[in-house]
């Protein structure tokens, strides 16, 4: 029977990873609790990275796991949006809830076995924006519902784009390593906020070729068939 449960446990680490990932969350709602916000964006995002690698490392995926992972990564992204947003007034809101939106679309094409999978940004990248945003804004001691604004509305139209995106950093980073680095970059953005400027620039800048890349050669496959 103990032999059992060890096989289950280990079976479900990257799933407790997944699950563990999601319930700081709870932080947030307490009073102050949007403080908080910062630390669980890179939190989260390190739990999402180590329940893939200990997935591929340990051999323990599954599909129920991929789907777990997926509802995971909904819940907490749009429930991140929304709180982000509402911070901010009706009008940032509105705007928020319409990436929301495209978060849960994502999802439900991403649990049909029939739809193409892997097309559009990741939420997650949607997630390493709003908080290089943050950041840079507090650094700097600007407002930042415009540059929210920005990425909401952006990211809406990426997340669902029929193309791939190739040079995002986190997509090339298939390493242990280099899944390690990305989050070690992501905390020096965050406590040396004078590096969050070449950090961020870095990120949006291969967001965006990757946007114009895959758009061209995209249109000129439709023109092509």
């Amino acid at each position: 029977m103990e032999k059992d449960q060890r096989n289950f446990v280990y079976r479900n680490l990257a799933n407790t990873a997944s699950i563990l990932g999601v319930l700081p969350i709870g932080l947030l709602f307490l009073d102050g609790g949007y403080a908080y916000l910062i630390p669980f964006l890179i939190f989260n995002n390190f739990m999402d990275d180590l329940d893939g690698v200990l997935a591929r490392k340990l051999k323990i995926g599954s599909l129920l796991g991929a789907h777990l992972d997926n509802v995971c990564d909904t819940v907490v992204h749009v429930i991140l949006i929304l709180i982000v947003s509402a911070h901010y007034g009706w009008s940032m809101l509105l705007v928020g809830m319409i990436a929301a939106t495209a978060i849960i679309i994502r999802l439900t094409g991403r649990l049909n076995p029939d739809e193409v999978s892997g097309n559009g940004t990741p939420t997650n990248e949607l997630m390493r924006h709003l908080l290089f945003v943050l950041i840079l804004t507090g650094f700097y001691e600007v407002d930042p519902k415009l540059y929210l604004g920005l990425i909401f509305i952006f990211h809406t139209v990426t997340m669902l784009v029929p193309f791939k995106f190739d040079f995002l950093i986190r997509g090339r980073a298939k390493s242990v390593t280099a899944v390690a680095l990305v989050n070690v970059v992501l905390l020096a953005a965050w406590w040396v906020p004078s590096f969050a400027p070449f950090i961020a620039s870095a990120f949006f800048a291969t967001y965006l070729y990757s946007f114009a890349l895959g758009g061209t050669q995209y249109l000129k496959g439709q023109n092509h068939s």
